[in-house]
């Protein structure tokens, strides 16, 4: 039996379109640094890739050093908070605002830069919803950057960063902005430019991609004034920001990728609006508590309470029916720690304990939304509850 996949944010599945290039480009074997015929090969083959996912971000016409390729969002966003950080010396200006919500690979590098004698600001996400009498009580002339995820991974909360970089631009014109829009990427419609974002993090397999590829779009305004540098050295590959050969068969799968979900976006987001109404309603019946934020929401994303039954015991009860979810980020599930968005958006420990999340994708279907919610409710009549 063919499971039934609802754990997108953790990863998709490759789509045929990006399996057909990555073969192709497999027989490209030629390093894209080589001047010969196989060299440029590989490298008109990037250049595609490139020029394709631009597009997707709004980007026309490409200054080198606008599109970075990495090995995955991780790396990007290490890219642009390590490489923004470092980038200078930092006198007064020393203050980091972030979110008090992020993904690890964000968190963690705030961590290590706190213990180099940066100052990180975490503004609050209570209830899906960024504080912005926070944010503006934090921002002055000691922030040099503000880095806030687009959505968040856990609860499904679509922060409203035009505003947010809107208020940074009015209060610090001088702060570099940042998000990690790995989860809203080819989920909701945004450029850079619409955003007021400097450095943007993506990934390829949240989209329908290979793993071990990622992007970071830049500023080229930052690249001209060389207010982020690189923090991977080596033969000066990616403009000289990422150095290492590129990946081109995954490099050119993210591009097919991107090339096959862009122009059917608005269609997609709506099939996946419209099946997340579907589960929040059956979950509503069910007596299943739903964390909705209090703002607006991604469509793909929906985080669950279960009535005290643990989330790693439906889980397996799922997953014994061929039904795929999550208990959490697939980056920190195996960690056994309590989620730290989950307290974060308000939910008590025993709330986080008793949470699923169930993130969707355009080729999920009605029917597969009803599978669920059946065994969900079979679920809660033959599970043993927390007491």
């Amino acid at each position: 039996m063919q499971p039934i996949y609802f754990d997108n944010s953790a990863t998709t599945a490759l789509c045929p379109t990006a399996r057909e290039k990555m073969i192709e480009a497999i027989d490209r074997y030629g390093n894209p640094s080589s001047y010969h015929r196989l060299g440029r090969d590989a490298a008109s083959m990037l250049t595609e890739a490139r020029e394709t996912i631009a597009r997707s971000l709004g980007v026309r016409r490409l200054t080198p050093g606008e599109l970075v390729f990495t090995s995955c969002g991780s790396e990007a966003n290490s890219l642009a908070l390590w490489g923004t950080a470092h980038a200078k010396a930092r006198r007064t200006a020393n203050r980091i605002v972030t979110t008090d919500s992020e993904h690890p690979a964000v968190e963690n590098v705030m961590r290590e830069l706190e213990r180099e004698g940066f100052e990180v600001i975490r503004i609050s996400t209570k209830g899906g919803a960024l504080d912005m009498v926070q944010l503006d009580a934090a921002l002055n002339d000691r922030v040099f950057m503000v880095s806030m995820m687009m959505v968040n991974n856990e609860t499904g909360a679509l922060y409203d960063l035009k505003t947010v970089f809107s208020l940074v631009r009015v209060r610090s014109p001088q702060v570099i902005t940042h998000t990690d829009a790995v989860q809203g990427y080819l989920k909701c419609r945004f450029t850079p430019a619409s955003l007021g974002a400097d450095l943007v993090t993506i990934s390829a397999h949240k989209v329908h991609g290979p793993k071990g590829v990622g992007a970071l779009y830049i500023n080229p305004a930052l690249l001209k004034a060389k207010q982020i540098v690189p923090w991977l050295h080596g033969g000066g590959q990616e403009n000289g920001l990422r150095s290492g050969t590129e990946n081109l068969p995954g490099i050119a799968a993210f591009g097919a990728a991107v090339a096959h979900l862009y122009p059917k976006l608005d269609e997609d987001m709506a099939h996946m609006r419209a099946l997340r109404e579907r589960l929040v309603t059956g979950l509503t019946a069910l007596g299943i508590g739903v964390k909705q934020p209090s703002g607006v929401c991604a469509p793909h994303i929906v985080n669950l309470t279960l009535p005290n039954i643990k989330s790693e015991v439906m889980l397996h009860f799922l997953d014994a029916r061929g039904i795929c979810v999550s208990a959490g980020s697939a980056c920190s599930t195996r960690s056994r720690h309590i989620s730290s968005a989950l307290l974060a958006f308000g939910a008590t420990e025993r709330e986080a304990d008793c949470s699923l999340r169930v993130s969707l994708c355009a080729d999920n279907t009605e029917d597969e939304v009803d599978v669920l919610l059946s065994a969900l409710s079979e679920g809660l009549s033959v599970l043993i509850r927390m007491r």
